[in-house]
């Protein structure tokens, strides 16, 4: 089986939310900031690094999370690149861990249910296995956080564009562990007003704040 302990994951928060018209990072759902709320659920996770990558609006981003991003297993950096697509900010990120880190896994910061029990449920659904991708999956439907093994990192390193990592997946069905979600919300994301709006008016009553 291919080593991949330890993991390192890595939380991609740099685009320019160009649907949405405002910073996604900055919006608040139920008293806290989207992207706090994201990096809280990946340090209270069992990930043994983790790689905030900001590139939009990253001076005001940074100013407004503050003394939350002052935690000794996150490290922040900043993709100048961010404008040629999500997978320059992932490729940014698998460059300061790729050495060290045998594993990584792919985190988006706009899915404000996704939480540290969800994290850490791939997280041991994949290090058990003997799969060197695993991809989490509702009724059929596959979604994201994405787990990749080191065997992975030089197709990532060739990616281009704003696709991630997903043709990665598509096309090596056979290295991919399904692992099967029971909760649906873990997949909704933000990307239009509308998103947002619909997030508040359904789901209030979930929306807390992950720390305090």
């Amino acid at each position: 089986m291919t080593k991949k302990s330890p993991t390192a994951g890595l939380v991609l928060a740099a685009g320019a939310s160009s649907r949405l018209g405002r910073p996604k990072q900055l919006l608040v759902t139920g008293g806290q900031m989207l992207l706090a709320r994201t990096v809280e659920a990946v340090l209270a996770s069992r990930l043994d690094q983790v790689v905030l990558v900001l590139g939009h609006e990253s001076g005001r981003i940074l100013e407004a999370m503050g003394e939350r991003l002052c935690r000794p297993r996150l490290l922040v950096t900043v993709n100048d690149r961010y404008r040629e697509g999500m997978s320059s900010s992932l490729q940014h990120a698998l460059q300061r861990v790729r050495a060290a880190f045998p594993s990584i896994m792919v985190i988006p910061s706009d899915h404000p249910f996704l939480d540290s029990t969800v994290i850490d449920f791939l997280l041991a659904r994949f290090l058990g296995s003997d799969r060197d991708i695993c991809a989490p999956c509702y009724k059929g439907r596959r979604g994201v956080p994405v787990s990749f093994a080191s065997s992975f990192y030089d197709e990532i390193m060739a990616i281009r564009g704003d696709i991630g990592a997903r043709e990665i997946v598509l096309k090596n069905p056979e290295s991919v562990l399904e692992v099967e979600l029971q909760d649906e919300d873990c997949f909704i994301d933000i990307d239009t007003e509308e998103d947002f709006a619909r997030l508040k008016a359904r789901h209030a009553s979930r929306l807390r704040p992950l720390r305090k």
